[in-house]
């Protein structure tokens, strides 16, 4: 299992600001985004691996944990103990764990920051096999990583799980799943029949995938809801102005009144994600952040210091 140095990841020192950690991930973001990128063959990995990289250093409990990790990457033996088990990050014991292929994590999140319901291991639903009593087996849990465009239209994906520790020379299945329209942050996804066989004729039990959403560059997700940031200048928020903004939907236009504020909130109904099975979308909400220009020609600040002295306008 390869170590991940994330911070080389997103271009940033060990001692970035999560500020500079959040605008160096929406920088790259926007680069390799499989929907602009120039070269399309590599930009779905990249994109993954920028999110992955984010998805640990945006989080302040995960940045900890891999921080400590990262000090004792060499002589920890990353992770494992001396009697063979794994401690500290969520890791799996010898006989308890399965890897998988497929799920948009690397092996390195996967064994150190994948949910665990157990300490050491996947959850637990079934019992263990005793005798020759027909008996269910066990439930086993991962985690992933979905996209925005997964959660609008739905998809299948193809996985591939293995035994990390404990299983047959060579044992490895490939499944496919299907990631089902209008999917949230949280929610499991069961593949039945996909977890440990039973044993003495019981039925296998059941696979279950907790959704990850994958961070975008432009939005925000809150449940159903999108949230956009919709930059305009200085003369737009005073004057008004029609602005194109693209939504999972298409692009639409966006008619922001005159002395329209930062933070304002602009709902674009009906434009966010799909609402599971009961039908209907959630919104869009554009929040409006004013910019200004951090250079200017001679000739614009000269108009700059004559609308300054002719506006009444006192912020203070």
């Amino acid at each position: 299992m390869k170590f991940r140095d994330y911070y080389e990841t997103l271009g940033v020192p060990r001692e970035a600001s999560q500020e500079e950690i959040r605008k160096a991930f929406r920088k790259l973001a926007r680069k390799h985004h499989p929907d602009v990128a120039e070269n399309k063959a590599t930009a779905e990995e990249k994109f993954k691996e920028i999110n992955e990289a984010y998805e640990v250093l945006g989080d302040a409990e995960k940045r900890r944990k891999y921080d400590t990790l990262g000090a004792n990457w060499q002589s920890a033996g990353a992770g494992r103990e001396a009697n063979g088990r794994w401690s500290g990050f969520g890791g799996p014991e010898e006989d308890d764990a399965y890897h998988f292929e497929g799920t948009g994590f690397s092996d390195f999140f996967e064994n150190f920051f994948g949910r665990r319901s157990e300490p050491g291991g996947f959850h637990r639903r079934g019992k263990p096999a005793a005798g020759r009593t027909p008996l269910r087996g066990r439930d086993i849990e991962s985690e992933i990583l979905v996209s925005l465009d997964e959660v609008m239209n739905g998809s299948e994906r193809d996985l591939v799980m293995q035994p990390s520790h404990g299983g047959k020379p060579g044992e490895k299945k490939q499944v496919t799943i299907r990631i089902p329209r209008g999917v949230g942050e949280g929610q499991l996804i069961r593949c039945a029949g996909l977890g440990e066989a039973g044993s003495a004729g019981g039925p296998a039990g059941d696979l279950f995938l907790r959704v990850r959403l994958e961070r975008h560059p432009d939005f925000r997700v809150q449940g159903h809801d999108l949230y956009y940031d919709l930059r305009l200048a200085p003369w737009e928020a005073v004057l008004g102005a029609t602005v194109p903004v693209k939504t999972p939907h298409g692009t639409v236009n966006v008619k922001t009144p005159p002395g329209t504020e930062t933070g304002t909130e602009l709902r674009l109904s009906g434009k966010g994600l799909p609402v599971g099975k009961e039908g209907g979308f959630g919104h869009l909400f554009a929040v409006i952040r004013v910019l200004t220009p951090t250079s200017v020609s001679d000739e614009e600040k000269s108009r700059w210091q004559a609308l300054a002295e002719v506006s009444r306008f006192n912020p203070r």
